[in-house]
Formats: structure tokens, sequence, C-alpha cells
């Protein structure tokens, strides 16, 4: 899977769900990857997520907010870099739509945010969460899928490499950037070198 694709996916979902006239909101735990979502913004600008946040928290959201009004006529919430955010990030948006949403119906106080539909996006092989001075164990912990909603999530993955579909490669060109990709992906699934964690990583001249 490659960036190219993800983004691309991630277009064509937003339009397609806008195109019925429905709202999408488009969200990203990066200033950087929200820049690149049509009408992007931070998961925290967006839901008003504590900057300290707990097992227990909830967004900080209040009677009378425009933004209740908006995640009530929500469709589909779209968040890219979700590895990126802490578990209590989502935990966070979680209790607050089923607060929110069970006025409007109460059985979506039992449902996994409220019963909106959430996609979430991004790959475990970048930079997690980041937790001050924590450890390896403790960067574990909080990564999303050790919270309680990711057994609510069903998994798809990204196999084909747009990229080199896109350009006009000779066939040996093909090949190169074929292997080169491989082979990124093998340092960042730990199948390069051996051990577990300080791997040192042979970059071949060409």
């Amino acid at each position: 899977m490659v960036e190219l694709g993800r983004l691309d996916l991630y277009k064509a979902i937003l339009a397609a769900v806008r195109s019925q006239e429905k709202i999408a909101l488009a969200i990203a735990t990066s200033g950087i990857a929200a820049l690149l979502l049509p009408g992007g913004r931070t998961a925290h600008s967006r839901f008003h997520i504590p900057i300290n946040i707990f097992d227990e928290s909830t967004c900080e959201i209040k009677q009378g907010m425009q933004v209740i009004e908006l995640l009530l006529k929500t469709s589909v919430i779209l968040w890219d870099e979700a590895p990126m955010a802490h578990r209590n990030f989502l935990e966070a948006l979680d209790r607050s739509l089923r607060d929110i949403l069970r006025f409007q119906n109460p059985d979506c106080a039992n449902k996994p945010f409220g019963g909106k539909v959430v996609v979430l996006g991004g790959d475990f092989r970048q930079i997690l969460q980041v937790v001050k001075k924590g450890r390896r164990e403790d960067i574990v912990h909080f990564a999303i899928n050790k919270s309680y909603l990711w057994k609510e999530c069903q998994v798809f993955k990204l196999h084909t490499n747009m990229r080199l579909l896109q350009n006009r490669l000779s066939n040996s060109e093909y090949a190169t950037m074929m292997n080169f990709s491989k082979w990124i992906l093998k340092i960042g699934n730990g199948e390069m070198g051996k051990g577990d964690g300080e791997n040192s990583i042979t970059i071949l001249d060409d």
C-alpha cells in the first residue's frame, strides 16, 4: 500500500458521499495529513478533543455548540493517520457521539460511535502515537488496536501499488520499482535483519 493509493481512496469515498448531498467529515491526526483531504481538519480541531486526555475523557463539546448539529447530520467520518492517534482520542469521540446521538435515538447509546460510520485509515508501519516518557510497551498499550473499539472494526488492506500503475514505466523500470517497493515493505514488517528492535539495515548502492 502506498500513500497515493490511500489518498485517492479517501477522495473517492468523500466524493461519493457528498455527491448524494450527505455530510462526510474528513479529519486527520496531523495537520499536514488534514491539508491533503478535501475539507480536512485535525481531529482535535473538529471534535474539541482535550489535549490532556485520560481513559474516561470526552470531547469538550457543550450544549448549544454548532458542532452538535453537524454531528447529528453527518453520515460518514473519515479519519486519516488513525494509527498516530492515542486510543483515548477515539474513545473520547465514541463516548461523546453516544451521548449526543442518544437524544435522537436511545439505541445509539449502545452502538460504537453512536452508530455513525467511521472510516479509520493509516499504516501501523508509520509513526505511532507519542506517549510522554513512555516505553515501548506504553506505546503499544495506547495504540488504537488496543482500544475496546477495535473489536468492532472491520479491517481492509490495500495491496495494489497505485503509484506503479499510474507511471508509464518500461518493463525494467517497473521491475526495479516493484523490487524497491517490496524491500521497503520488508523493512516495515521487520523482515530485514535479525533480532527485535535494534537492527542495522544495509542499503544497497543502487
